[in-house]
């Protein structure tokens, strides 16, 4: 539902159902028993298809109400839509951090609307916590010790998968489609930086606007380039329309696809198992339309959640197990913080996760932090979709050193 005038659709999870939507308003002080926390997340627009973040993580705040909050604090979840407009991004935050006295920012969504926040949350001394981004301007606590990132780099990612061409295709023939905004820039930047000296293999390379209508003439294009090995970073919407069309013209290159599109649920399934059939990513947690975890007890109790609290949800929704996974996180840090609620205690907090694993976490990832680090999540592993399920390769990787798995 979109509010009129670009006004706010609001998530109050601590008061309300998690359908309700309203405009913000004016609200007292908090209380001594809530918690307030405040998002962005783009409900409407070009990159709608990531709402289910913010959905799913205000209906795990829900939950954790209804089981008794945190501390005997419930959570008030205050989540507005800003279009993925950093223009609107920044008024919302204003009215956020002024008006609805917010504790702390959580998981605001994209690159852009972070950035145009970062200034004014660090001026204020407001938590900027869990960033929906793997942007690395986002975690330099030097720089801007009240702003924290959640997920890996992604220019880290870029480099993964250029260290997987060279361990497994080396001097094969790159083309690469990427989303003309600054994630797909990064991804493809740090694959560029992977490759080195091998950049003279990519042959052709093209941006795509989100709202492209030529896909089709993109994917001919790169077919055209005769190349063996396609990289794609974009949204999951634009990945199975890539895939497929592939597929359909019957050229079938080693598919490498970002980990923002790479979901069975979302991207592979509608593009067609047996089409996606090879597609190589890079993943940090389960994938919940993945048989592999069908037995799972953490996506047993992820789909008793979405059938519970979230019932408008989708169960193989990956960006809904994204916001799931962050929220967990959240919840960790808050607490840890016991009675103190304060902006300096929730940074030292979030500063002191050690070998924290939420429950929907791929083994052997867990989140560190330190006052110095400020990437929770340093490790991805590479996974290869067999048609049916993905299958590990190698062993998890450290994104700081971006190292190609063993053969």
């Amino acid at each position: 539902m979109k509010a009129p005038g670009r006004l706010l659709i609001a998530f109050v999870a601590a008061l309300t159902s998690l359908s309700a939507m309203s405009q913000r308003h004016d609200e007292a002080p908090t209380s001594d028993d809530e918690i307030r926390i405040g998002n962005l997340t783009p409900y409407t627009g070009a990159l709608s298809e990531f709402a289910p973040i913010g959905k799913a993580a205000a209906a795990y705040f829900k939950m954790v109400n209804d089981r008794g909050g945190i501390n005997g604090r419930k959570i008030r979840f205050l989540s507005y839509d800003d279009n993925s407009d950093p223009s609107v991004a920044l008024d919302l935050t204003r009215g956020l951090v002024e008006r609805d006295n917010v504790l702390l920012m959580f998981n605001s969504f994209g690159t852009p609307g972070n950035l145009a926040v970062r200034k004014y949350l660090n001026e204020r001394r407001v938590p900027q916590l869990f960033v929906a981004s793997g942007d690395e301007q986002l975690s330099n606590p030097a720089a801007y010790p009240w702003t924290m990132g959640w997920q890996p780099s992604f220019r880290a990612e870029g480099r993964i998968y250029a260290n997987y061409i060279q361990a497994f295709y080396p001097n094969r023939k790159i083309v690469v489609l990427w989303q003309n905004d600054q994630f797909g820039r990064d991804v493809f930047k740090g694959f560029e930086e992977g490759l080195g000296d091998l950049t003279r293999m990519i042959l052709v390379d093209v941006a795509f606007d989100i709202a492209d209508e030529h896909i089709e003439t993109h994917v001919s294009i790169l077919k055209r380039a005769g190349a063996d090995i396609f990289v794609f970073a974009g949204v999951p919407s634009t990945a199975s329309q890539a895939i497929r069309l592939a597929a359909d013209s019957n050229w079938h290159p080693v598919f490498i696809l970002a980990n923002a599109a790479a979901s069975i649920g979302t991207a592979l399934g509608p593009a067609g198992m047996d089409k996606s059939q090879g597609v190589v990513s890079a993943a940090f947690l389960k994938d919940p339309s993945d048989p592999a975890w069908k037995d799972d007890p953490a996506i047993k109790e992820w789909a008793a959640f979405v059938t519970k609290y979230y019932p408008q949800g989708n169960i193989n929704d990956s960006s809904a197990l994204y916001g799931y996974a962050a929220a967990e996180t959240l919840v960790q840090v808050l607490k840890q913080c016991g009675d103190d609620l304060s902006p300096e205690n929730v940074m030292r907090q979030a500063t002191s996760l050690k070998d924290y694993q939420p429950s929907v976490m791929l083994p052997g990832i867990t989140i560190n932090t330190t006052t110095s680090n400020f990437r929770p999540i340093q490790h991805m592993r590479l996974m290869q979709f067999d048609g049916r399920t993905w299958q590990p390769i190698g062993d998890v990787l450290d994104t700081a050193f971006s190292e190609a798995p063993k053969r």
